[in-house]
């Protein structure tokens, strides 16, 4: 197998790539990273030493891709499928990286920021930075609430790399800040995406490890 995508099946910025790897049917070995066996942990920062996952490594090219954006770009350049998820016209193709950005930086950042604070020791938790992470997270449902109005995926008619950027940000965020009332469309949209097969089948490999989620008592029935 060529590609091999260093990984784990909890973690949220894994599973934009494989949302992109599931929707092109790309093949591919995913290999699970596990930070407490010091032989995954030297393999990994040994193509990456920043030891961040995902890490795709492309053994025809004898290349180790980081980041999620990039990995995915990546993709698009040298193994694409039957549904490109870069437009090929370059406003719209910034329109998608813009709202990419949008979901990593002011969704996904500060949900992990608040997840990460709950796993702390209690004399360094940072209630200010979760409470500021919160209204973060409220800021950026009311910018999705005005998007996907007028917008069946997060840049338009088409689902690319920008949906697959929002479905885990949106996943683990309504969990631990629920949309509500306040945010129907925003609500919606994710409804939209958890529809989509590839989304489907990373989060049915994502259950068993669901359990090690620190907010896991607000997991939703439907996916506990």
């Amino acid at each position: 197998m060529a590609l091999i995508l260093h990984m784990h099946p909890l973690a949220s910025f894994c599973h934009k790539v494989l949302i992109a790897l599931y929707e092109n049917e790309t093949p591919f070995e995913a290999k699970i990273v596990d930070f407490g066996a010091p032989e995954d942990r030297d393999s990994l920062t040994a193509m990456w030493p920043a030891g961040k996952i995902p890490v795709l490594q492309d053994k025809a090219r004898n290349r180790a891709i980081p980041e999620t954006t990039i990995i995915i770009e990546y993709l698009e350049q040298h193994y694409p499928g039957k549904r490109p998820l870069l437009p090929k016209d370059e406003t719209e193709r910034l329109n998608v990286r813009l709202w990419d950005r949008f979901y990593d930086q002011y969704v996904h950042q500060p949900m992990q920021r608040i997840v990460a604070d709950r796993i702390r020791p209690q004399d360094v938790r940072d209630p200010y930075g979760v409470a500021e992470a919160r209204e973060t997270l409220k800021t950026a449902y009311g910018m999705i609430d005005k998007q996907a109005a007028s917008n069946r995926w997060a840049a338009g008619d088409a689902f690319t790399m920008a949906d697959c950027a929002a479905c885990p940000a949106l996943f683990y965020a309504g969990i631990i800040e629920p949309f509500g009332d306040a945010h129907p469309v925003t609500a919606a949209y994710f409804e939209r995406l958890y529809e989509r097969n590839s989304v489907r089948r990373v989060l049915e490999e994502a259950k068993p490890y669901f359990g090690m989620f620190p907010y896991r008592e607000l997991m939703p029935q439907r996916f506990a």
